[in-house]
């Protein structure tokens, strides 16, 4: 299924000094750069310097929440974002490392406090994949990176004193 509304606007970085950590799952390498390649380009558009990004490689999915909590706890990094792809086999496996790396990654975001993207493919076949690395459905590495940036401008907000909420209509 092709992605039917337009891409959603790019948001500029309200601070574009700080820094953002990509976590990237080694297996299924070329779908993962896919990911990284989207996740960059969507940093840049929004207004991050190349050279304000690190990008950090695990051996699997597994070991993305992990790498995750070593770089939010790390005080480096504004946002952490999480890339790979998990594809269903023939066992159980797949929603077991789906599941841990969804509940791993969540729990990073909550305990904290630093936003972590969630860029990690779980899909059904490659080509699935590969329409959500690029294709005809999106990058998912641009969407968690558009979900950093929105997350990361979100605790400027919150840490900047109080601002002016639109009416709400109640």
């Amino acid at each position: 299924m092709a992605r039917t509304e337009p891409a959603p606007a790019v948001h500029r970085l309200d601070n574009a000094a700080i820094r953002v950590g990509i976590v990237c799952s080694s297996f299924h390498r070329a779908l993962t750069e896919a990911l990284v390649e989207g996740a960059r380009g969507h940093l840049a558009a929004a207004g991050l310097a190349p050279d304000r990004v690190d990008v950090f490689w695990v051996p699997g999915s597994f070991e993305v929440p992990q790498a995750a909590r070593m770089l939010a706890v790390s005080g480096r990094y504004a946002a952490v974002i999480a890339v790979g792809a998990v594809i269903r086999g023939a066992t159980s496996h797949f929603d077991h490392i789906s599941m841990a790396v969804s509940q791993g990654l969540i729990r990073v975001s909550l305990d904290t406090g630093v936003p972590c993207a969630f860029g990690v493919l779980t899909c059904d076949t490659a080509e699935q994949a590969w329409a959500r690395a690029g294709g005809d459905v999106g990058n998912a590495g641009e969407d968690a990176a558009r979900a950093a940036v929105s997350l990361v401008n979100l605790a400027g907000l919150s840490t900047s004193g109080p601002r002016e909420t639109p009416a709400t209509g109640d």
